[in-house]
């Protein structure tokens, strides 16, 4: 078994978009592998909403697999049941 593995971390939004290949020991989690790829250095104020790897939800304390992408999410700007009533207020 390797003694490390490599992931990825991703954080995106209209403006920015960030993705770092980071080699990190075997058994790390989400959480570890966000703080030795310094994205969070470069979003000051920026606190995750949660976190995911290829699209799934999962905990900080999640163990990584090689190969993983882990994704920051940003709060949500609206609440979709508010946006989806707001739309539907303009079509009527």
């Amino acid at each position: 078994m390797p003694k490390t593995i490599r992931v990825e971390v991703a954080y995106a939004d209209p403006q920015t978009q960030i993705l770092r290949t980071v080699d990190i020991a075997t058994g790390a989690t989400v959480a570890d592998a966000i703080s030795v790829s310094g994205v969070l250095n470069e979003l000051p104020g920026f606190v995750p909403a949660g976190f995911g790897i290829f699209g799934r939800i999962v905990e900080a304390a999640t163990p990584l697999r090689g190969g993983d992408r882990i994704e920051l999410y940003r709060p949500l700007q609206l609440d979709p049941k508010t946006a989806r009533r707001k739309r539907a207020e303009r079509r009527a």
